[in-house]
């Protein structure tokens, strides 16, 4: 089996250039100084994708290190390149339709890897030559590239170990990643935990509203953005895409909880997909522009949008009391307040934090290898608060009566920390602050 560590990276290829996620990961490996090549169905597709890598990375340098060209080429271009970066459609069919004239152009050890968020990487290669398995494996950046540095590295059984050491070496040298080795299981660790807990919350917000919901799961407790604001953001296509995989191919105790609320797919239908589809919205719209811009939330019983004035509610004042507490430095304190607090509301809001707390740390040995595997992917994936930063602010010992109470599974990592009387967050690098907003 060729060795690929005795050999420079000098030249990518990145297939579905025009896309997001092709165009934000093509603008990494440029970024490094590594020649690029975009190719899209088009030239001029392709051209766009390089474009929109300057505007995202906010420089015209990087061109330096791009070419552009239609599918057209892609055999020829293929036939130079030492990595294949694949970001075309999320579908099994289109994928293994364009391995499939990626195994007939390249190079014997050059390296094909697929930007898929969730799909099983065996199975993408699985029709592919033995050379081209071996050299296959998953790169999962998470949107926007340039920006968020988390990443998970899946390989199959079937991958050289050689080529997962010169990738791992790869993201985490010369492109600053923060790297993740994951199992090749559905949505991997950080989209399966994750959209766990965006897909509870939209199949809670049926019930007590969309803009209550993101007020109640918001920055306060450890994350960039509101849920339901980060779906808007992510796209209700993907999100659907990526919660319908794992409904099909999972079955643990999470598994309700990936069933995609009817009346999203009732909306999805008209073309509701979020900020990208900017006239009809997805849990949010704003009619109008400038001072006159109206914003507005989808009411999902009814399916109308309305001013958040008319949606708003008054928050309990346990969310206050986390706020306050966050303001100057007190998580732990934060983390008193909605353990402490009583009623309905606060019965809610543990069961998301907990929930994400409780279903992180279970992954552990399943996807993931440590705790320090799922808390570095949700940390710097997601920008969410680790599990076990939020497991160290609530305790170990308190948290498994929580869990016990509300039914939900107790971790392995947690007892054990309970038992050793251990902190789970080992980071000491990591500010714990970074992951909590009072907004």
């Amino acid at each position: 089996m060729t060795i690929v560590m005795a050999r420079k990276l000098g030249n990518v290829v990145v297939l579905g250039a025009n896309g997001a996620m092709g165009s934000g990961s093509g603008a990494v490996f440029a970024a490094a100084g590594i020649r690029t090549v975009f190719l899209a169905r088009t030239r001029d597709k392709a051209e766009a994708g390089r474009q929109r890598a300057e505007s995202m990375v906010k420089s015209t340098a990087i061109s330096r290190f791009i070419e552009t060209g239609g599918y057209d080429e892609l055999e020829a271009r293929v036939a130079e390149a030492d990595l294949v970066f694949e970001a075309v459609a999320e579908d099994l069919a289109v994928k293994r339709e364009v391995f499939a004239r990626v195994d007939q152009a390249r190079k014997p050890d050059a390296i094909v890897a697929t930007v898929s968020s969730g799909l099983s990487i065996a199975a993408m290669c699985a029709a592919q030559s033995a050379s081209f398995q071996a050299h296959f494996l998953g790169i999962h950046f998470f949107n926007p590239p340039n920006v968020i540095v988390g990443c998970e590295l899946i390989a199959h059984a079937g991958t050289d170990p050689a080529v997962v050491a010169f990738v791992r070496e790869l993201l985490a040298g010369p492109l600053g990643r923060e790297v993740v080795e994951t199992t090749d299981t559905p949505a991997f660790a950080g989209n399966r935990v994750g959209f766990k807990v965006l897909n509870e919350v939209a199949q809670l917000a049926e019930e007590h509203g969309v803009v209550f919901m993101d007020a109640l799961v918001g920055p306060h407790t450890g994350r960039a953005m509101a849920p339901l604001v980060t779906v808007d953001f992510v796209g209700w296509d993907v999100h659907k895409a990526i919660v319908d995989n794992l409904h099909a191919h999972t079955a643990d105790e999470a598994h309700a909880a990936f069933a995609l609320p009817a009346y999203m797919q009732r909306l999805i239908d008209a073309g509701h997909l979020g900020n990208k589809t900017r006239a009809r919205g997805g849990f949010y719209r704003t009619d109008g522009k400038g001072p006159d811009a109206v914003r507005l939330a989808l009411d999902p019983r009814t399916g109308d949008y309305r001013p958040l004035a008319e949606l708003a509610r008054s928050l309990p004042a346990f969310v206050d009391q986390m706020k306050a507490a966050i303001r100057v430095g007190r998580y732990r304190a934060a983390m008193d307040a909605m353990c402490e607090a009583t009623g309905a509301e606060a019965d809610l809001l543990r069961r998301v934090v907990l929930g994400y707390v409780s279903y992180g740390l279970c992954r552990v040995g399943e996807v993931v290898a440590r705790p320090r595997d799922v808390d570095r992917i949700m940390g710097f994936g997601f920008n969410w608060a680790p599990p076990s930063v939020l497991a160290d602010a609530i305790g170990a010992r308190r948290l498994i009566g929580l869990l016990d109470r509300a039914r939900l599974q107790v971790p392995r990592v947690v007892v054990e920390a309970a038992e050793k009387n251990l902190h789970l967050f080992d980071e000491p690098e990591v500010d714990r602050g970074r992951f909590f907003v009072a907004a």
